[in-house]
């Protein structure tokens, strides 16, 4: 034991004799510094310089801005009476908190442009999943042009229904409302039924666009699409266009069509 403990003692003793000058040239010459006076570092080790972004914005993804079209309706509606052809359509651009929206949805029927309805909104997200949207519509077809303010909610409620709500305050002073909603049964990964329904309210009625008071018109359909890819899908469906109560009477009188079940074929297509 004494052999094993005396040696140790003497090679300690050594190595704290050692002039700190000598031991500080010893790990100089095993750890070399760059010529230029800095040394290696870590790109995971701590600094003394903290990070600044540009303009106090973390660099990440819903801060980029993108643009998305979508056409839900590019349809044509058969019926004996003659056919109408449809579109409703919706492009934005900006990030996932601020969007600049444009919105646009018609019919020609009988070579007449009528519900021609189109908004111009600033949309900002409020949650996962709702935007609250502010904006102008203007109606603007072959009856008389109206004006309108408009604020709203658009997005996903529960069980993944897509909905909007939408009010109104035109030039004149009146006020609307808009509810609209539809939903995807993936009855596969391509074939897709989509129920969806449009409602218009008015607080007073306006012959020059066939408008009533209260509950005005309903257009709806069921369509079944078939995703040939994801940005192009043609479809068959049943829908339905019509005017409910004061409206439904203006209409009669005018000698047009107050509601009409039609069968239909169209195509929704994005990018």
């Amino acid at each position: 034991m004494k052999r094993l403990v005396f040696p140790g003692m003497c090679l300690v003793a050594q190595v704290l004799a050692i002039p700190a000058g000598q031991a500080e040239g010893s790990a100089a010459s095993d750890f070399p510094v760059q010529a230029s006076g800095t040394g290696y570092h870590a790109a995971d080790a701590p600094s003394a310089k903290p990070v600044v972004y540009l303009g106090n914005i973390n660099p990440v993804m819903d801060q980029e801005s993108y643009f998305h079209g979508i056409m839900n309706e590019l349809e044509g509606r058969y019926a004996p009476g003659g056919t109408d052809f449809r579109w409703d359509g919706e492009a934005w651009y900006g990030s996932d908190y601020n969007k600049v929206w444009l919105k646009t949805e018609g019919t020609l029927e009988r070579g007449r442009l009528h519900d021609g309805d189109h908004e111009l909104l600033y949309s900002r997200s409020i949650s996962p999943y709702f935007n609250l949207q502010g904006g102008v519509r203007a109606d603007i077809d072959d009856g008389p042009t109206r004006t309108w303010g408009a604020l709203g909610v658009q997005g996903l409620a529960l069980y993944q229904f897509e909905v909007q709500a939408t009010a109104y305050v035109s030039d004149r002073g009146r006020f609307a409302a808009r509810l609209e909603g539809s939903y995807d049964f993936l009855l596969t990964n391509r074939l897709i039924l989509q129920p969806q329904a449009e409602f218009n309210l008015y607080t007073k009625s306006d012959a020059g666009r066939q408008v009533g008071a209260g509950l005005s018109d309903v257009d709806a359909g069921l369509r079944l699409r078939y995703e040939l890819w994801r940005k192009f899908a043609p479809y068959v469906a049943v829908t339905y266009a019509g005017y409910l109560t004061q409206a439904r009477r203006i209409v009669h009188d005018q000698g047009g069509e107050t509601g009409t079940l039609r069968f239909t074929f169209g195509i929704r297509s994005w990018f």
